[in-house]
């Protein structure tokens, strides 16, 4: 009798081998708690986007729709002019995360593995960089932009990443350093008795090793300039705007149809077309995380950020 009620007494509440099943109802409904408050705007978006207006001013229709209404997406894809914002996203968020990875892993590598005069000095500026708001700098980098002519085009967002800077690019350069920090430096020295110099170890040895830290630079880069609204929206203001400044823009269009100002935040009966539109925003970073998630992980826990 005494043995089963050990053994009860153990499923229910484990021992110093596992959890018990009570323990593990816990967890469970920690998770699934968890994960429904993240979910929550995302479910509400995918219900919003595919209601009817009779579905909208019904208050018994709260998630599932009474039908499909796919004509909101048409709305929302003409709306934003997708096709041409898109290619303006692809474009800024693509070149702006290739050049961060090619800059930022060598800014990376010669901290990490170099030794030269001021090396501790110029990372501690680099860390000092990357804790100043983005927006304090607003007003000089707006005129040297203008200075430079590069107002109103692409470049004014790309040129920075290409040098290392840009959105988050000393975080970029920190993570790399991170990571060629923990390689074993047998590697390089095997290199160097080889004949090689410092740019061919970084290319040939460093850089092949380095893919999951690519990985996690590539799709935290992509994912940043690809939501990015504020300093785009200033510098690309009227042309070749991506999905991100076209939302807001759309955002202020379906205001000002029921007579606002644009500003004011209200229920309208085009919210449908904003959770379509913002549908069409998120699916292609989307779809790329889920293609690299495993591999984003792993990188993640091999650079130290989960440290």
């Amino acid at each position: 009798m005494r043995h089963w009620m050990n053994r009860a007494r153990t499923l229910l509440l484990g021992d110093m081998e596992g959890m018990g099943v009570i323990a593990l109802l816990l967890l469970y409904l920690l998770l699934v708690d968890v994960a429904l408050m993240y979910l929550n705007p995302f479910l509400y978006m995918l219900s919003t986007m595919f209601k009817t207006t009779a579905d909208l001013l019904d208050p018994t229709v709260k998630w599932i729709p009474t039908s499909m209404e796919w004509a909101n997406l048409k709305l929302a894809w003409d709306g934003l002019q997708f096709p041409k914002a898109l290619k303006s996203s692809l474009t800024i968020s693509l070149a702006s995360a290739g050049g961060q990875i090619v800059v930022c892993s060598l800014a990376g590598y010669s901290f990490a593995r170099l030794k030269f005069p001021g090396r501790n000095l110029l990372f501690g500026l680099l860390v000092f960089s990357f804790l100043i708001p983005p927006q304090t700098l607003i007003i000089p980098l707006y005129v040297l932009y203008r200075k430079l002519d590069l107002l109103g085009s692409p470049m004014a967002i790309i040129t920075p990443a290409l040098l290392g800077h840009g959105l988050r690019g000393a975080l970029f350069v920190i993570i790399f350093r991170q990571f060629f920090s923990t390689l074993p430096k047998e590697l390089e020295d095997a290199a160097l008795i080889d004949g090689a110099g410092p740019f061919r170890v970084y290319w040939k040895v460093m850089v092949p090793l380095a893919k999951p830290a690519v990985l996690v630079v590539f799709l935290f880069s992509f994912v940043w300039h690809w939501n990015e609204t504020f300093i785009t929206g200033l510098v690309l203001n009227g042309s070749d705007l991506p999905l991100s400044v076209s939302l807001s823009h759309l955002d202020k269009v379906l205001r000002g149809m029921y007579g606002g100002d644009g500003t004011e935040p209200s229920f309208d009966l085009n919210e449908t077309i904003r959770m379509a539109a913002s549908f069409l925003i998120i699916m292609p970073p989307l779809i790329v995380y889920l293609i690299a998630q495993r591999w984003f992980v792993e990188g993640v826990e091999r650079t130290g950020l989960v440290e």
